[in-house]
């Protein structure tokens, strides 16, 4: 008996390596979907920790009342360099950058945050700067029923 050696077939040797290109085209777009989900998912908690923080600083903001004329006449009154410095001294205290605008018996904050990406990073997306804008005015106990 001789041995026989194995032809491949001729249909098989047309499609060497295509399942190979399948494949990594198949991992690229399972990784970019999950630096879609990771990091969509931080870029949202960034946003919700801006809205907080924001929300946080605009209060301690409106808790800055013109005693002066609240003692006077019992009207909730800003002293507004007061509430503005008060505001930034939260933010200050929390490590968070912003700005503070106040108007005529209203704070109003604005927080960024930069969120780095995780994986999005090596398709050339570095981060996302996300804002929220809260504000607050001072308001005497509870005016409403809380749900």
């Amino acid at each position: 008996m001789t041995a026989r050696t194995a032809r491949p077939r001729p249909d098989r040797a047309r499609d060497a390596g295509q399942i190979t290109a399948f494949v990594v085209v198949m991992m690229a777009a399972l990784i970019l979907l999950a630096g879609l989900v990771l990091d969509g998912g931080l870029t949202l908690d960034a946003r919700e920790r801006a809205l907080a923080e924001a929300q946080e600083a605009a209060r301690a903001g409106a808790q800055a009342i013109n005693l002066a004329i609240y003692r006077q006449n019992g009207n909730l009154v800003l002293n507004p360099a007061q509430a503005a410095a008060d505001a930034r001294a939260y933010l200050t205290g929390i490590g968070a950058t912003g700005t503070v605008a106040d108007a005529a018996n209203l704070v109003t904050v604005t927080v960024s945050i930069t969120q780095p990406m995780q994986i999005l990073d090596a398709a050339g997306l570095s981060a996302i700067t996300v804002h929220a804008t809260a504000s607050a005015v001072p308001d005497r106990g509870i005016t409403a029923v809380i749900p």
